[in-house]
């Protein structure tokens, strides 16, 4: 009996220490539960990833069903897209409208994600903002002895992304005063700066490419962003292929794999074919195996 549960005991340990090496399950936990029921208020289907914490990426999708080249992955309604358009149609749209000169696409998103993380409980988006990060990693959030660490080049390239980050701060504060009438708060303790690095990181980091027509109210920056709920929780991997674009029949934003994946394993996609620079630089991680490595060499 004792060798019967020792055996039983190695079995469960091993099982475990598997289950954990694929990713450990989180479909169980609240804000997850919340989100796919908000998801599905808006047309989206079940599908068979699952929210996963993993060993190396740490959270991500895995998948409950083996996936060959040429699968679908994720097909994302158009109604849980967060676009300029939504921006538009919420109660800043009015005020972006007569705001000259006008803001750039970017200013709109951040805009929008302060005010509705800021209205907590009465937010309609508030299922995905209590899943998106509370903190970011890009270089431009780190303190300044940190990025005195980093290569010279790097380091040069992060203070650029602090300075722009700043800038874009500085020059914004008059249109954020103008949204006064809208809260009953003062819109400088709202609208502040760690508030913008943290929703300029969320577009930086997290946007899928949609291209948008140009609208007047706003500059002619490219209007190519939209936020994806739980499609955003896909990790890049440069090791992969996918195709992904917005699908005008269905009216859905759609990706689809050129790389076979096991069952229960993290599905990555491919963010493009980025050197780790640039990926610490954009998106505050690295990725270890990099096909698309480079040593930047100073003069």
């Amino acid at each position: 009996m004792k060798k019967s549960r020792g055996r039983t005991g190695r079995k469960r340990r091993r099982k475990h220490l598997k289950s954990f090496m694929d990713g450990v399950n989180c479909s169980h936990k609240l804000e997850y539960i919340e989100l796919k029921k908000w998801l599905k208020e808006r047309g989206f289907g079940d599908s068979h990833l699952r929210p996963a914490e993993f060993w190396e990426t740490g959270r991500g999708l895995m998948t409950t069903k083996a996936l060959q080249a040429g699968d679908l992955i994720i097909s994302l309604p158009e109604k849980c897209l967060l676009t300029t358009g939504t921006v538009l149609s919420s109660c800043l749209g009015g005020h972006i409208v007569k705001w000259k000169p006008p803001v750039s696409p970017l200013l709109a998103l951040c805009t929008f994600l302060i005010a509705e993380k800021h209205a907590g409980q009465k937010s309609p988006w508030k299922p995905y903002l209590d899943v998106l990060p509370k903190t970011y990693t890009c270089l431009a959030c780190l303190e300044p002895d940190v990025i005195n660490l980093l290569p010279k080049a790097l380091k040069k390239k992060a203070q650029e992304q602090k300075m722009m980050i700043q800038e874009l701060f500085r020059s914004s504060k008059a249109f954020f005063s103008s949204l006064q009438p809208l809260f009953a708060e003062n819109t400088g303790a709202i609208f502040n700066y760690s508030a913008l690095e943290w929703a300029w990181c969320t577009v930086n980091t997290r946007t899928i490419y949609m291209k948008h027509p140009h609208r007047e109210c706003f500059s002619l920056e490219p209007d190519v962003y939209a936020l994806a709920p739980y499609l955003d929780l896909l990790n890049h991997s440069p090791n992969v292929q996918v195709k992904a674009a917005f699908n005008e029949h269905t009216r859905s934003y759609e990706i689809w794999t050129n790389s076979p994946c096991k069952k229960y394993q993290e599905v990555f996609i491919c963010y493009g074919p980025h050197d780790n620079q640039r990926l610490l630089l954009e998106y505050g991680f690295v990725a270890t195996d990099n096909p698309h490595n480079s040593v930047y060499v100073s003069a």
